[in-house]
């Protein structure tokens, strides 16, 4: 069979009418999904650590950023489960072989693909991802029939973050100031963010320039003072290529940079980009929390399973 037949052929096997189903309402309309789907496909790397939170190991998940396929912390509950692609190149063809009874995708990255996608199996979409992680994970809970799990996880990383801000003591009022640095690609971080929600968890305050509803904003270094901040928490490429190291060296040295509050008190830090930017779920912010309690010195107790 030629590969431009065996993808319809594969999506009219993939077809399958649930004995039984619930309408759930997502960004892309209403779909009736299986009571209790058993093969699920994640189509964004949120919302596989969402599922895996709550103990669904899907059967085919998106490709992790800047991983082959998947980044280690989840990859050893992932040792059966198919790379779909990138979230931005899902791979219908091997999508649709694994006969999933359900997709979970996201409207930002998949509205283009949706029609194919819920030929294969009924689909349903968030929004979008980002700042958003948080309410998906709620969504993901209640379309794979686990709402009451998934609250209970929400509660559960709610309380280890707040516990943060009262360990941190004082610390906690100063306003922390987010930035990633790449060639060609710096970016401040607001609190409409993956980060900036984790950070608003704990309690933090956030600079006033850093207060808005896009994601990011991108700058040279002329607006460095936008950096402005009590502390600044930084990322960058975790590979450290030649290139990204130069990079960060002449941010870092900048008559401006060195001139900002936190750079003169010594309270610039270097975080994990693939916990504070890439990962993008609930995992990736409870490593956050440690990060955070390791750089204000402070000891939290084991996290409960």
């Amino acid at each position: 069979m030629t590969k431009a037949l065996l993808v319809p052929a594969l999506i009219a096997l993939a077809i399958a009418t649930p004995l039984q189903a619930r309408e759930i309402t997502h960004a892309l309309g209403v779909t009736d999904v299986p009571d209790a789907p058993q093969r699920i496909a994640i189509l964004t790397n949120e919302g596989t650590e969402a599922l895996l939170h709550i103990g669904v190991v899907p059967v085919g998940a998106a490709q992790s950023w800047e991983a082959d396929p998947f980044y280690a912390h989840i990859a050893d509950q992932l040792g059966d489960t198919v790379s779909l692609g990138t979230e931005t190149a899902i791979n219908l063809e091997v999508l649709a072989s694994l006969e999933p009874d359900l997709i979970i995708g996201t409207k930002v990255r998949q509205e283009k693909i949706y029609e194919q996608l819920s030929a294969i199996a009924p689909t349903v979409m968030s929004e979008t991802i980002g700042a958003d992680w948080l309410k998906n994970f709620s969504f993901y809970g209640d379309v794979v029939g686990r709402g009451e799990e998934a609250a209970a996880k929400v509660a559960a990383l709610e309380a280890r973050a707040a516990e943060l801000g009262v360990a941190i003591g004082d610390g906690i009022n100063e306003e922390i100031s987010l930035v990633r640095f790449a060639p060609g690609r710096t970016r401040i971080y607001s609190d409409h963010s993956f980060p900036g929600v984790v950070l608003d968890l704990v309690g933090f305050q956030r600079p006033e320039l850093q207060r808005s509803e896009e994601t990011f904003v991108q700058i040279g270094k002329e607006r460095i003072p936008e950096m402005g901040g009590d502390r600044i928490f930084y990322f960058a490429p975790d590979d450290d290529p030649a290139e990204s190291l130069s990079n960060l060296d002449e941010w870092l040295n900048d008559p401006l940079f060195v001139q900002l509050d936190a750079a003169k008190n010594d309270k610039v830090s270097r975080v994990e980009e693939l916990a504070w930017n890439l990962g993008g779920g609930i995992y990736s912010a409870y490593m956050m929390l440690d990060d955070i309690a390791e750089i204000y010195g402070v000891t939290l107790p084991p996290q409960a399973e």
